[in-house]
């Protein structure tokens, strides 16, 4: 692959979710003038330099009416890929196929995360391109939730390590990594040959991570995660109005 080839961009959002029923079509609290959730992917794809075209998959009536409004096409996704059991890799195999795109490197965003770094999107697809990698996913650092402090409580209620350590101080901590929700670039290849008894196989044998700052992603999970984005969104749409202008 070269440095000039495009990506196909594929948001995926389903229109259930057991923790926060219908939460990729909500409306983020805080915000002026919110859009539906799903929007926020749509133009970070949109805003990527190295992606020649989104598609949305989706099984959700409200969502792919987002996407349309977008000027978005939306690939809808069968019952059989619109459980909560269905694989990632089973709905952007999908999505491909219906496209029939036929793009070298396919960019997998979650329609839940409404804040992303910018540029994140190119960052992923340029670090696969120049390596030659299988794929590449957007990572933070687990911060307190560092297993070595993680406890085990008893019927008792005793307590104890469940990694024996002696470290007291986070910045001791060795430096350990979650998938943050903002991105994943995967070969074509990879992504369409993979093992299906494996959910994770698309990610290929040859598997990149770049690290973004904890907090810079968003992931909505619950509505105390869609109050911080909303909160964060309201604050830089804040920091971007001009100096003295009247709402």
């Amino acid at each position: 692959m070269s440095a000039h080839s495009s990506a196909l961009a594929v948001i995926i959002g389903r229109a259930g979710s057991k923790g926060l029923p219908g939460k990729n079509a909500m409306r983020l609290p805080l915000v002026p003038n919110p859009q539906p959730l799903v929007c926020y992917s749509i133009e970070h794809a949109l805003r990527a330099t190295l992606v020649s075209r989104v598609v949305v998959s989706t099984d959700g009536t409200a969502i792919a009416e987002a996407a349309r409004n977008r000027h978005v096409e939306v690939v809808r996704r069968p019952p059989a890929l619109a459980s909560d059991s269905a694989s990632v890799q089973a709905s952007v195999q999908h999505a491909v196929v219906e496209s029939g795109d036929r793009s070298p490197v396919v960019v997998i965003l979650y329609a839940n995360v409404p804040v992303r770094p910018a540029g994140l999107i190119d960052r992923a697809v340029g670090m696969l391109l120049e390596i030659g990698a299988d794929s590449v996913q957007s990572y933070c650092g687990v911060g307190k939730h560092h297993p070595y402090w993680l406890a085990r409580i008893d019927e008792r209620g005793c307590v104890s390590a469940s990694v024996p350590n002696d470290v007291h101080r986070r910045q001791d901590l060795p430096p350990l990594f979650v998938p943050d929700g903002g991105v994943i670039a995967v070969r074509r290849e990879c992504l369409m040959h993979a093992d299906d008894a494996h959910p994770h196989a698309f990610l290929g044998r040859d598997r990149r991570g770049l690290i973004n700052p904890e907090g810079s992603v968003i992931d909505i999970d619950s509505a105390l995660d869609a109050l911080v984005a909303g909160a964060v969104i309201a604050q830089a749409s804040d920091v971007k109005e001009p100096a003295g202008a009247h709402r």
